[in-house]
C-alpha cells in the first residue's frame, strides 16, 4: 500500500469509527467528523509531533479541534494513535466517559475544552505566542476550525493578532463542508470568500480539495514552509461524505446515523491502522527560562492616597521580576489599567491585545496551557464582553488572572458605559471562580501576589479614584479571608463592604459614633470565597443587623454573596442591601455614590433605621 492508499484508507477508518462511537447512544455530530477525516489523516501519519505517551512534553505540537462538536473524529484519531483502546472509543458520550459529547481536558491530550464555536483559533493564537515569544521551541499548533465558526468576531480576532505576531507556527484547518446546524453557510462552498479573508488579514491562504490527500499534502508542506506569517487551509469537504444517506444533507447535523452498520459497510467495514506519531522536534530541549529576582512588593504609607488599579500595575511589575512565568495582556487600554508597567519592566512577557476582549482572554488560556501565568487586564465593564470565553477557560480547567478596573458610578464622569457594574456576579457565577475586591494599595499588591498561586480563574476589581491606605505595608491578606476594620464590644450594627465602599463605610461609622450608636465594619475584600466564620461572628455580636453596601447592580454582588453565607444558618441576620439600583449619569465621583445611595450619608441612614427596627431572627 502506497502512502496516499494508506491515507485515504486512514480517512476511512477514522469515519467508520466516528459512526461507530456516536451509534453507541445515538448521539453525537459524526458527519462533521466525517467532512474533515482526510484532512486529520494525513496530518497525524506525517505532519504532526507528539509523543503520546508523554502529553506535557513541552516540545509537543497542539491540536485544537475548535469545531468541538466533531470529537467523534478526534477520539478516532486517539485510537489510531494508539492513546485509547476501542472498547473507551465505544464509551462515548456515555455516563461517567473520559470522551464528552465535546472534548474537554479530562483527557491528557485535550489542551482547552471547545465546543462553544469560535474559541479555538483565539485560544491557539495564545498557544503559538507561546511557542514563538516565551518557550522559543520549534513546535507548531494546528487548528481544526469550521466554516460555520468562521461568522464569529472572535475568529477575525483571532486571524488579525496571529497576523499581526507574525505566528507562523500556526495553521488553520477550515473545514469547508458548507453546512452548518440548520443548513448551508453564509457563504456554502465559496473557498475564495475565506481565502480571500485570510489573506486581507496577512496570512498565505491554500485552497483545497479536502478529500484529495495529495493536495492536502502539499498543502501541509508549503504551511511548514511559510515564513514571517501564518497558514490558513481553505478546504472543501463534503459533510457525511462516504455515506450516500448524509452526504451533503441538511437534515443529519447532529444526529447519529439511523442505518450505522450499514453506513459502516459501504465505507469498507472497520479497519485497523495504527499511527505512530512521529517524536517533536528537539524532543529534549528544554522551555526558555527568564531571569528573577526576589519579590519586592511596592510599600504605601498608610493615609496617603493611591488608586488600586496602580497598585495592580505597581504589584504586577515586581511579581513579574520574582516570577518568570508571569505574562501580562491588556487590551489597549494599559495606561489606564496600569498594565504598562508591567509591559515597560518586562516587554519580552507583554502582549497588547487591542481592543478585543475575547482574544484578549482566550490567549491567556493558551498561554497557561504551556504553564505559563497569564494576567489580563481591562476595564470592567468590557471584560462582560468575554464572558464565554472565560466560563469556557472553566470549564478547560485554566488558571488565568483577570484584573477589571474603573468598576462601578465611582468613576465619574465618562457615565454608564464605563462603568462595570456586573462584574461581580459575572464572576462569581464562574464555575471554581476567586472574585477579590481590595479597598487600599498594601492590600492589593499582596493580593497580586497571592492571585498568582491560585488555580482556575482569578478576578481582581480595582478602581479608578485613590483612596487612602488602610494597611501596613506587612499586613498579609489570603483568599478567602477579611478585615474587621472597625469594632468595639458595644456594636449595634455591621456593616459589610468591599473596594470604594469601604472608606465610605469608615465615614458612616465615624458619623454614627458621633451619634452614639457603634458599628462594625468589614472589609469583605474576598466576595468569593467569601468569610463565612467572619460574617456569622458579626451577625452574633450585632444582634443579627447587618448593612452590605457595594458600587454594583444589587443582583449577585458583595450583598447576595453575604446573604448566601447565611444561607443554611439555623439563625438568620437581617440583611440590609445597599447597591446600585438605578441607572447612573455623568457627574463627579462623590455625587454619583450619592444618588447611587451608596455614600456614607446613606450607609448611615440605612444603618439608623435598622438599629432602630425590632430584629425579627428567621428560624429554619
Amino acid at each position: 500500500m502506497d502512502v496516499f492508499q494508506r491515507w485515504r484508507e486512514l480517512g476511512q477508518q477514522l469515519r467508520v469509527d466516528s459512526i461507530r462511537c456516536s451509534a453507541t447512544t445515538r448521539s453525537g455530530h459524526p458527519t462533521s467528523g466525517m467532512s474533515a477525516a482526510d484532512l486529520m489523516a494525513v496530518l497525524v501519519d506525517k505532519y504532526f509531533r507528539y509523543e503520546v505517551r508523554a502529553p506535557d512534553n513541552p516540545n509537543n505540537d497542539c491540536l485544537i479541534f475548535s469545531k468541538g462538536h466533531a470529537s467523534p473524529l478526534l477520539y478516532a484519531l486517539y485510537k489510531a494513535a494508539g492513546a485509547i483502546s476501542d472498547e473507551e472509543l465505544l464509551s462515548f458520550r456515555t455516563f461517567g466517559s473520559r470522551l464528552e459529547g465535546h472534548p474537554t481536558p479530562v483527557l491528557p491530550w485535550v489542551d482547552v475544552a471547545t465546543g462553544s464555536l469560535g474559541q479555538g483559533l483565539p485560544i491557539g493564537v495564545g498557544l503559538a505566542l507561546a511557542g514563538k515569544r516565551l518557550d522559543r521551541l520549534p513546535y507548531r499548533v494546528w487548528v481544526l476550525c469550521g466554516d460555520s465558526e468562521m461568522s464569529e468576531g472572535s475568529m477575525s480576532e483571532a486571524f488579525e493578532h496571529a497576523s499581526f505576531y507574525g505566528l507562523d507556527n500556526l495553521t488553520a484547518i477550515v473545514d469547508v463542508n458548507r453546512l452548518g446546524q440548520r443548513g448551508e453557510t453564509m457563504h456554502g462552498w465559496d473557498l475564495d470568500s475565506y481565502a480571500n479573508r485570510a489573506e486581507a488579514f496577512g496570512w498565505h491562504a491554500i485552497a483545497i480539495d479536502g478529500h484529495n490527500v495529495e493536495q492536502i499534502d502539499r498543502a501541509y508542506a508549503e504551511a511548514l514552509e511559510t515564513t514571517g506569517r501564518p497558514t490558513a487551509l481553505i478546504a472543501r469537504t463534503v459533510k457525511g461524505k462516504g455515506v450516500a444517506a448524509v452526504e451533503d444533507q441538511p437534515t443529519s447535523h447532529g444526529k447519529a446515523l439511523d442505518e450505522a452498520e450499514a453506513a459502516v459497510a459501504e465505507l469498507g467495514g472497520t479497519r485497523d491502522i495504527r499511527v505512530e506519531v512521529m517524536r517533536p522536534v528537539d524532543d529534549d530541549h528544554p522551555p526558555h527560562v527568564f531571569e528573577t529576582r526576589a519579590l519586592e512588593l511596592p510599600r504605601y504609607d498608610v493615609g496617603s492616597e493611591v488608586a488600586t488599579r496602580k497598585a495592580y500595575g505597581e504589584a504586577l511589575a515586581a511579581l513579574g521580576t520574582a516570577r518568570g512565568d508571569v505574562v501580562a495582556l491588556d487590551g489597549e487600554v494599559s495606561n489606564s489599567t496600569y498594565a504598562e508597567i508591567f509591559a515597560e519592566a518586562h516587554p519580552e512577557r507583554y502582549f497588547e491585545m487591542y481592543i478585543a476582549e475575547q482574544q484578549m482572554v482566550a490567549a491567556a488560556v493558551g498561554l497557561q496551557v504551556r504553564g505559563w501565568k497569564p494576567f489580563a487586564s481591562s476595564f470592567a465593564c468590557f471584560l462582560t464582553r468575554a464572558h464565554d470565553f472565560i466560563r469556557m477557560a472553566a470549564v478547560s480547567r485554566a488558571s488565568i488572572c483577570l484584573c477589571g478596573s474603573h468598576a462601578g458610578v465611582s468613576i465619574g464622569e465618562d457615565g454608564p458605559s464605563q462603568m462595570g457594574l456586573e462584574d461581580l456576579a459575572m464572576m462569581r457565577a464562574v464555575h471554581g471562580s476567586t472574585v477579590l475586591c481590595p479597598c487600599d494599595a498594601n492590600q492589593t499588591a499582596k493580593l497580586v501576589a497571592t492571585m498568582a498561586d491560585r488555580d482556575g480563574i482569578v478576578y481582581l476589581r480595582t478602581t479608578r479614584a485613590e483612596t487612602p491606605v488602610l494597611y501596613e505595608p506587612d499586613e498579609p491578606f489570603e483568599i478567602g479571608g477579611s478585615r474587621v476594620v472597625r469594632s468595639s464590644d458595644e456594636d449595634g450594627v455591621s456593616i459589610v463592604a468591599a473596594g470604594i465602599t469601604v472608606h465610605e463605610a469608615l465615614k458612616a461609622a465615624d458619623a454614627l459614633a458621633e451619634e452614639g450608636t457603634e458599628a462594625r465594619v468589614i472589609d469583605c475584600y474576598s466576595v468569593k470565597p467569601i468569610d463565612v466564620g467572619t460574617l456569622h461572628a458579626a451577625a452574633e455580636a450585632t444582634s443579627g443587623r447587618i448593612v452590605t453596601v457595594e458600587d454594583h447592580w444589587p443582583e449577585g454582588g458583595l450583598g447576595d454573596a453575604v446573604l448566601a453565607a447565611f444561607a443554611e444558618a439555623d439563625e438568620r441576620p437581617r440583611v440590609v442591601k445597599l447597591a446600585v439600583h438605578n441607572m447612573p449619569g455623568s457627574g463627579k465621583p462623590a455625587e454619583l455614590l450619592a444618588a447611587a445611595g451608596i455614600d456614607a450619608g446613606h450607609i448611615a441612614e440605612a444603618a439608623r433605621q435598622l438599629v432602630g427596627a425590632p430584629v425579627t431572627v428567621a428560624r429554619s
